[in-house]
């Protein structure tokens, strides 16, 4: 019988979330997740296949708890939950800023192909959902051509985040963002 594991999954998981986001799958090492999580190789190992394995349970952590569903099927739904998820990237996720799966993408020709394929599924339900959204506030308009159009803004305000630009100036490019999309329809 071997020795009990001296940490939790979820915990472990917290921790290299924040490594994977900031260094990509590629260049976070197997010494950099020792470091970060607090357990030696081994231990990692008896709980994942490899660091492709932490990885995508990192990202399948991050996309089960980032809330974004959460924001978008509150009552009422309109604009101003689109708003509030576009806003979501000032602090996403543990006082990170962007978006991890966003940032993921980047790499995407290195990511493992389940990886690309969680990011897919996410983002077509965060589609669906800013449709019905759309579909309260303007009904006439083409939900589908607009909740493309928010996405890509997403992930654009996601890759500038990493140059760091000032709280404000992002809270002025979404409120002036949601006022042309209000205005477009």
């Amino acid at each position: 019988m071997g020795r009990p594991k001296q940490f939790i999954r979820e915990e472990v998981l917290q921790k290299a979330l924040p490594l994977f986001w900031e260094k990509g799958i590629s260049a976070t090492t197997v010494q950099d997740l020792e470091a970060a999580t607090g357990v030696n190789k081994s231990g990692l190992y008896s709980e994942f296949e490899n660091k492709e394995d932490i990885f995508l349970a990192s990202l399948r952590y991050y996309l089960e708890n980032r809330g974004g569903e959460a924001i978008l099927t509150a009552e009422p739904k309109g604009w101003d939950n689109i708003q509030r998820l576009l806003e979501t990237i000032l602090t996403c996720f543990a006082g990170e800023r962007g978006c991890f799966a966003v940032n993921s993408m980047r790499d995407a020709k290195l990511l493992p192909a389940r990886g690309l394929e969680m990011i897919a599924e996410k983002n077509a339900n965060l589609r669906r959902l800013i449709i019905a959204n759309i579909r309260i506030e303007a009904p006439s308009a083409d939900p589908g051509y607009l909740a493309d159009l928010i996405l890509t803004f997403f992930s654009g305000l996601c890759v500038e985040q990493n140059m760091a630009p000032a709280e404000a100036s992002i809270r002025r490019k979404i409120q002036n963002f949601m006022r042309v999309i209000g205005q477009s329809v």
